[in-house]
């Protein structure tokens, strides 16, 4: 990869659920166990010389208000805080079409949006029809999907795709049919932005699943996915732990609670064992 220019990472952190309890964070919590466990929420902006990719748009103050969480930052205003006009993107990578993942529609005026063909096919199939798989999904959002669909603005990828030397997209399922994560090339080697494939450290390191899930087996393949496709557990990101912005440098002066380098070395590094890994 010597010839490949590596890219910067930035986490942008726009939200968070402070009232998140520890067992509702696992498949078989124990509901006596009521210590808090608040998740954050996050984009990211993957920054080459000469092309930038922003994963996943995110929710607005207005959607979470509707969905209890606590809306702390613009990410447009975050997103100019480290370099990157959210007018002049030309790709965005979806990671899922959940709720706070794919909102603030205008945000990417430019932008071809890069989805997993599944995931269409999931948001807008009949697995909606159960409320507990639509939960997550606003429809509004699905169907902002759809008319970007018939303006020319999707690349609809089937399992893994290259979008550029250094950059490709890697369907894990688990979460929902359609979860992708992003393998990145940085200056520390190959970074995983996972996203949801694994919502914690804490899932993917013993095993637990996160509890919303379309197929439990799936998302314990794709953890030991993440893994295998980075360059050691140190370099897999997971998509709404506190501890990322805590474990991360900043990426500017004053950014220190919202914007963070993941293709910088964590300043905690973890290496735990990898469950299932192949």
């Amino acid at each position: 990869m010597r010839n490949i220019a590596p890219y910067e990472i930035y986490a942008i952190r726009y939200g968070t659920h402070a009232a998140r309890r520890a067992h509702e964070n696992f498949i078989g919590g124990d509901p006596h166990d009521d210590a808090p466990m608040p998740l954050d929420y996050f984009l990211w902006a993957i920054v080459g010389r000469d092309r930038v990719f922003v994963v996943d748009t995110g929710f607005d103050e207005t959607m979470g208000r509707r969905r209890g969480r606590e809306f702390l930052f613009a990410p447009d205003e975050t997103l100019r805080a480290v370099g990157v006009d959210p007018g002049a993107v030309e790709d965005v990578i979806i990671t899922h079409l959940h709720y706070d993942h794919c909102g603030n529609h205008d945000l990417f005026p430019r932008a071809r949006y890069h989805l997993q063909e599944r995931e269409m096919q999931y948001a807008t199939g009949r697995c909606m029809c159960h409320a507990p798989l639509r939960g997550a999904f606003e429809a509004d959002d699905v169907v902002a999907m759809v008319r970007r669909v018939h303006a020319g603005r999707v690349a609809f990828h089937d399992g893994d795709a290259e979008l550029a030397p250094g950059v490709s997209v890697h369907h894990v399922g688990g979460h929902t049919m359609g979860l992708q994560v992003v393998r990145v090339w940085t200056q520390r080697g190959w970074v995983v932005v996972a996203s949801d494939a694994s919502h914690l450290y804490a899932n993917m390191e013993q095993g637990r699943p996160f509890p919303i899930v379309y197929s439990v087996a799936e998302m314990l393949e794709g953890h030991a996915r993440a893994y295998a496709l980075a360059d050691s557990a140190n370099h897999v990101v997971p998509g709404h732990d506190p501890e990322v912005t805590r474990r991360y440098p900043a990426a500017r002066r004053g950014l220190e609670d919202r914007a963070v380098r993941l293709d910088l070395a964590p300043s905690v590094p973890r290496e735990p064992a990898r469950p299932g890994a192949r």
